[in-house]
């Protein structure tokens, strides 16, 4: 059984972790460990390489913490260009995987505030008055009108990450 790391406590982030390794590896394969490490960038991070760097922060600080496991993985969501979008990085050993997840453009009035200093999240739970949203649909499940969520977009960034453990082509 794989054990797998998971550089955050978000829900909607193990989510979508567990279901794309089980869905690469297994159902049953992977057993998922949650910890809080720190990104080293701000709450909300802007622009792709500040992003891209708090995930591989969070991966570096996991590893830190828990050298043990197979897998660290690490899901950063950040502002880039009027948009939200995440960061995926998976390490193992010897190999690495990052995948830029799909982007939501988000309305003005949100942006307003995030440009202002909030992170997204509670800036989504003031808009919605859902707690916590940013622990849940997100966002992305506010304005898709359900059709996706966070976890789900994150899901597919995830499988993208993990391609070079399981082709050996990447190696």
């Amino acid at each position: 059984m794989h054990q797998v790391i998971s550089a955050t406590t978000n829900p909607a982030k193990i989510q979508a972790i567990l279901q794309a390794f089980e869905e690469i590896f297994g159902e049953g394969s992977c057993h998922i460990t949650p910890i809080a490490v720190e990104s080293g960038v701000p709450e909300q991070p802007f622009g792709s390489e500040e992003t891209r760097t708090g995930a591989r922060n969070r991966v570096a600080n996991a590893r830190l913490l828990c050298p043990e496991a197979d897998f660290w993985v690490a899901i950063e969501a950040g502002i880039d260009d009027n948009s939200t979008f995440s960061w995926v990085v998976i390490e193992s050993v010897e190999l690495r995987g990052e995948s830029r997840s799909a982007t939501l453009p988000l309305p003005a009035v949100i942006l307003e505030n995030v440009r202002a200093g909030d992170a997204l999240g509670p800036v989504m739970s003031r808009y919605t008055g859902i707690d916590e949203i940013g622990r849940k649909e997100g966002a992305i499940g506010i304005f898709t009108a359900g059709k996706l969520t966070r976890s789900s977009v994150y899901h597919q960034a995830v499988i993208l990450a993990l391609s070079p453990f399981h082709n050996a082509v990447y190696r």
